[in-house]
């Protein structure tokens, strides 16, 4: 296993940071964007990237070129597709992997901008969602989900159940018309991020182990 640290140019003013996890034999590419409010470096981001990545897995994370400034409002959509699309053209110049073996994932707004790439193109392996931003929070009268109706790409979503951003009555019905049947797995007592409320008896560690674990065998049931 080796870690590597790579610049990926946006556009003229616009330069981000990547890490990359590489095994010694892989046969996937997994690539991990980051949540509106944290960067490539929170906690969850960092426990899936080496965890999946121990596994023969290569693992990339990335800031989005606001967070790689440290601003607080996200980059336009237009940017933040525009990022998602060149970090994965970096993944390919660089490994020589071809579109089927990457499997895009995200924490909350980069795994949202990762269903909108997909449905424009029907390119990868599958998608990971790590808490997908189904509605604003108070609104879930206003889903976002149209999108994900024409995704052709197997999906695996991981939310908790006290996440005020996707109320999980509205969503299971909503994943029901998809096709194919994408993959529910539910965190019990968690939150939009997994954390726990403090009487539940159980440790953060094994809900990282748990998400690792689960992503690790659904990514490589697609192999």
């Amino acid at each position: 296993m080796k870690t590597e640290h790579h610049t990926i140019t946006i556009t003229e003013k616009a330069k981000i940071s990547s890490v990359w996890s590489i095994p010694d034999n892989y046969n996937s590419v997994l690539i991990i964007a980051h949540g509106a409010g944290r960067d490539m470096n929170s906690e969850l981001i960092t426990q899936i990237h080496k965890g999946i990545a121990k596994n023969d897995i290569l693992t990339v994370k990335f800031n989005f070129p606001y967070m790689e400034l440290g601003l607080k409002a996200p980059n336009t959509p237009h940017v933040l597709e525009e990022t998602w699309q060149k970090v994965i053209d970096t993944v390919i110049e660089k490994t020589g992997v071809t579109h089927k073996k990457i499997f895009l994932s995200g924490v909350s707004m980069g795994g949202r901008y990762a269903t909108i790439l997909a449905s424009k193109e029907d390119l990868y392996a599958g998608i990971i969602l790590f808490g997908y931003p189904l509605h604003a929070p108070g609104k879930p009268d206003k889903p976002r989900f149209n999108h994900l109706k024409v995704i052709h790409e197997p999906m695996l979503f991981f939310q908790g159940t006290r996440d005020s951003l996707c109320n999980l009555s509205i969503f299971k019905p909503l994943l029901e018309k998809l096709r194919p049947s994408p993959v529910l797995h539910i965190i019990e007592g968690g939150d939009h991020s997994f954390k726990l409320l403090k009487r539940i008896e159980r440790s953060e560690q094994s809900v990282y182990e748990e998400i690792i674990k689960t992503s690790t065998n659904w990514i490589n049931q697609k192999n």
